[in-house]
């Protein structure tokens, strides 16, 4: 107290001192308050975001149960359709559907499964479109190639010959084709072929024919012959070559049909084709009838003409 009172004193007489006192304490006051209002300013700021947070908060917890309230609708409405609905909540919280048709209920009066029951005039209609689509189906691989690959033609030994029971131009073969056991085979060749020359003799056969039943006999396979109308010889097949032996030819690869189904006519397309050439050598549209690693096919003595 003392020590404010001399201060005091002295200040009073002196005016320029006492003024200065009074600025320092203006601008410490102004700087208080200063501090103050920054303080109000970042405490208000506090405020205002905590409510914003909560408000968000608040508003998010509608969105949702909103969204939940119209899952439920949806669903109530798709099952009322008779529509099964699986729904998914996406992660942004929007709704999407994966719906499948419900088979109708067994118990649905008559009146509705004659509505469901398309019309009379419409089946018949339909009938026809179907025939349209199988017409237009590609057609298949067979279909398609017919050439020389589809004979299934081989090697083969004519064990023995007789004379048909009950035909006087027939003869009845047992042939060698390379199997368990040997075929029966039927030809016409009793006018052309004496019988001494038709035993033990190699031959060319075609063996996917499909049996065919010769006055009483089934023959299981056809000799191949060079043929005219006055004359017929039976193909000699290359030295060396065996019972069994395939006859192939270049520029025709292939495996042959098991059976030649007679209704698609293989066989009538291809044997216009079948000819020996100007050396006697069995050919297909030039290409010769050929036993691999072993050599060509071939008629005796007939050049440039038909095979069958």
């Amino acid at each position: 107290m003392f020590l404010a009172r001399s201060l005091f004193k002295m200040s009073s007489h002196n005016p320029l001192l006492r003024l200065e006192q009074r600025a320092s304490e203006a601008d410490q006051i102004i700087e208080y308050l200063k501090q103050q209002v920054q303080l109000l300013k970042e405490k208000a700021v506090v405020q205002a975001s905590v409510r914003e947070e909560k408000k968000l908060m608040v508003e998010n917890a509608k969105l949702k149960n909103d969204i939940e309230e119209l899952k439920k609708q949806l669903l109530e409405k798709e099952k009322k359709r008779g529509v099964r609905a699986m729904a998914m909540l996406s992660s942004d919280n929007s709704v999407e559907c994966i719906s499948k048709p419900t088979p109708p209920a067994a118990s649905a009066s008559p009146a509705a499964a004659v509505q469901s029951s398309p019309p009379k005039d419409e089946s018949k209609k339909k009938k026809p479109e179907k025939k349209a689509e199988k017409k237009q189906a590609a057609p298949s691989q067979e279909d398609v190639k017919v050439d020389v690959s589809r004979l299934d033609l081989r090697i083969g030994r004519i064990i023995t010959a007789e004379k048909h029971p009950d035909a006087d131009s027939l003869y009845v073969e047992q042939v060698d084709v390379g199997e368990a056991s040997p075929r029966t085979v039927v030809s016409g060749l009793v006018k052309h072929i004496p019988l001494d020359q038709m035993q033990n003799r190699m031959a060319v056969l075609m063996c996917n024919l499909k049996p065919a039943k010769m006055r009483g006999v089934v023959s299981q396979a056809m000799v191949m012959c060079a043929s005219s109308p006055d004359e017929v010889e039976i193909l000699d097949p290359p030295s060396g070559a065996a019972p069994g032996d395939r006859v192939t030819f270049q520029g025709f690869p292939g495996e042959p049909d098991k059976e030649l189904n007679p209704k698609k006519k293989v066989w009538e397309q291809v044997q216009p084709d079948l000819r020996t050439d100007g050396q006697c050598v069995a050919t297909y549209k030039g290409a010769a009838f050929e036993v691999a690693g072993k050599g060509v096919c071939k008629a005796q003595t007939m050049s440039n003409s038909g095979i069958k």
